[in-house]
This record gives structure tokens, C-alpha cells and sequence, in this order.
């Protein structure tokens, strides 16, 4: 698919007009999809930040050490979020959230359709409603020491921690 197919398909908002609906769904489960040369892994997300920072609008994510697309982020430089605002998508948000991309191709067993997005190595998820693509300009690991015993109590009892992926959003758009 070229760019002007691709604008036929999707309408190009600014992040800002779509926050509201972008934060609500993400509490329910969005996917974040990131490739590596041929290999493409998307993982159910329901913790990321919306914000602006260094000048630019960024979606941060949080992948913890553990998961494969840790790996996968570590050496590629974008990643998109794609979001369903319609309700649906709820089995492959809950499979994309149980199995690893290490053992299962989710993509496969999910049936989801790929498509390419406009940063290069950039793949959404065309099921979805609205997508992000974020090109990495900073990331930081969790610091225990730093964090509430509370928070740390309830989500990382076994030291399983994140990796904060700043993400620049350099196109949101919605189907």
C-alpha cells in the first residue's frame, strides 16, 4: 500500500484530539507492535503516558525486562500502539497479553492483518481504530530504589521491572 492509499484509509488527527478516547481505551488494552527486520511481536499494553515533553507530543511504554518485545525494542528505533475503540478485539488483546512472542506467533494465532505504517520498519494493527507511530528518543529503566514500596509492593513483587520507552508521536491517525 503507498501513502496516498494509506490517507485514503486513514485520517491524520493531532494527538491532542484524540487523548481522551486514546487514555480510556488504554486502560482496557491496546497493542503495542514493534519489528525488527523481518520479525514483528505486538504485546497487550494497559499502562503508557500521553504527554509533551522536549518540545514534542510522546506516548511513553512500559516493557518489562522479561518480555521478548524488550528485546525487539532494544534494537529497532520506532514502535506503534493501536488501539480498538469499538470494543472489540478483547480475545486478541487477552492472548497478545498471555503468550509470548518467544513461543507464539500472535499475530498468526490472533488473525490480525498487519499493515504498513509511514515510518520505515513501522507495522499497525489495521483491526484497530486509531494508531500511533513513535520513533524512541529516550529510554530509562525503573530504578527500585527510587520507587513507592507500595507500588512496589502490588506490581513488581517479583522484581520484574520496566524499561520506559519515550516515544516521539510522529503520526496518530484513526480509521
Amino acid at each position: 500500500m503507498n501513502r496516498e492509499e494509506k490517507i485514503l484509509l486513514y485520517k491524520e488527527v493531532k494527538f491532542t484530539d484524540v487523548s481522551k478516547e486514546l487514555l480510556e481505551q488504554l486502560q482496557k488494552g491496546g497493542f503495542l507492535t514493534v519489528k525488527r527486520d523481518d520479525e514483528v511481536n505486538t504485546m497487550t499494553i494497559a499502562w503508557g503516558s500521553l504527554g509533551f515533553m522536549w518540545k514534542k507530543p510522546i506516548f511513553t511504554a512500559m516493557v518489562r525486562y522479561s518480555r521478548h518485545t524488550y528485546e525487539l525494542m532494544e534494537s529497532t528505533k520506532n514502535f506503534t500502539v493501536s488501539l480498538p475503540l469499538k470494543g472489540q478485539l478483547e480475545k486478541e488483546l487477552k492472548l497478545c497479553g498471555s503468550k509470548s512472542g518467544r513461543d507464539t506467533n500472535k499475530i498468526q494465532e490472533c488473525n490480525l492483518t498487519l499493515k504498513e505504517g509511514f515510518l520505515e520498519d513501522s507495522v499497525i494493527i489495521d483491526e484497530c481504530d486509531l494508531h500511533l507511530e513513535c520513533r524512541i528518543v529516550y529510554k530509562q529503566g525503573m530504578d527500585a530504589a527510587t520507587l513507592s514500596s507500595e507500588i512496589n509492593d502490588s506490581c513488581y513483587a517479583n522484581n520484574d521491572y520496566h524499561v520506559l520507552y519515550y516515544g516521539e508521536i510522529v503520526k496518530a491517525y484513526i480509521k
